[in-house]
């Protein structure tokens, strides 16, 4: 049996900016999307602990130590600067696979950067 199980998750990013007109995405700084293990084009779900909205779209690489998180296009309207936001991606496993699956989690600050233990 395959399922579906959380593969990647940063925890209550805030956003930085929001660009209605551009061509739909998010935009992640680059040290954010490989602590969480995502990669450029995947696909990801957001959701806005401000406002309960829930946005699937895909990524584009932010720069690197930048803190930037950008709703780009329509998913602009569905958070404002500021707001908390929490981005997951999922992957298909084996079931028995999916039981020993620790999936890559990203603490990031008020600022965006990473919190390192």
């Amino acid at each position: 049996m395959i399922i579906e199980v959380l593969k990647s998750k940063i925890h209550r990013a805030k956003i930085t900016q929001t660009e209605l007109d551009y061509v739909g995405s998010i935009t992640i700084d680059q040290d954010l999307m490989e602590a969480s293990n995502i990669i450029e084009g995947e696909k990801v779900l957001i959701v806005n602990n401000n406002n309960g909205e829930r946005i699937e779209t895909y990524v584009i690489i932010g720069k690197r130590g930048s803190g930037m998180i950008c709703l780009n296009g329509a998913a602009a309207r569905k958070a404002s600067k500021g707001d908390i936001i929490i981005i997951m991606s999922f992957a298909q496993m084996d079931f028995e696979k999916a039981k020993i699956f620790k999936p890559y989690l990203a603490f990031p600050d008020k600022n965006n950067k990473l919190i390192l233990d």
